[in-house]
């Protein structure tokens, strides 16, 4: 005989509150990894071409990375018939990723440039999202992200390829000291 309580399942509210109080046995961890964070964006933001080229490299890494894998998934699937497609691929990320390292300052060039070009791209599609929004409420945000994406875009690809050397770095320090901003908030409100 089964009791009752055994076949049920745990409810959401029940796994949350799980899940919540783990992590508030972890609250220093959290600022901990708030705070480190902080400091690599301000390393980041007060030397920009340094953030540039660690950004550079960590791509190229994670290109050549892939690369590597793909290489080996070619050798895996020969009698698939698509043993050269995944062998060119990733010869193509290895000597991407090999060219990173190589030669940063072009990684970054190109890395900018299409950076400048996707932001582009993405505020075209905002700004076509918002206008078939317009009959409900809030489609001005949509469109004000468009037109903020759109000059973003339009500045990144005017300055290039001079602020290619700290674009990248700029970008970086900001996303870094604002997820460590947010990570710190997280494990202080952890704390109480």
């Amino acid at each position: 005989m089964s009791h009752t309580s055994e076949s049920l399942t745990p409810t959401p509210a029940g796994s949350i509150a799980g899940h919540l109080s783990a992590m508030r046995a972890k609250w220093g961890w959290f600022v901990a990894l708030g705070v480190l964070m902080l400091v690599a964006g301000l390393i980041a933001l007060g030397n920009l071409v340094l953030g540039t080229v660690a950004s550079v490299f960590y791509v190229g890494a994670m290109m050549a990375v892939a690369g590597v894998g793909e290489i080996f998934h070619a050798f895996q699937v020969k009698g698939w018939g698509a043993f050269f497609f995944w062998l060119l691929s990733g010869l193509l990320y290895l000597a991407a990723g090999i060219i990173a390292f190589m030669n940063p300052l072009l990684a970054a060039g190109v890395l900018t440039l299409l950076l400048g070009i996707s932001l582009i791209v993405s505020a075209v599609f905002r700004g076509v999202a918002a206008w078939h929004a317009r009959p409900h409420a809030g489609w001005g945000w949509l469109e004000a992200s468009a037109i903020i994406t759109l000059l973003l875009g339009i500045i990144i690809l005017i300055g290039w390829p001079v602020n290619s050397l700290w674009i990248l770095g700029m970008f970086l320090g900001i996303d870094l000291i604002f997820s460590g901003v947010a990570v710190l908030m997280l494990g202080m409100r952890l704390k109480k």
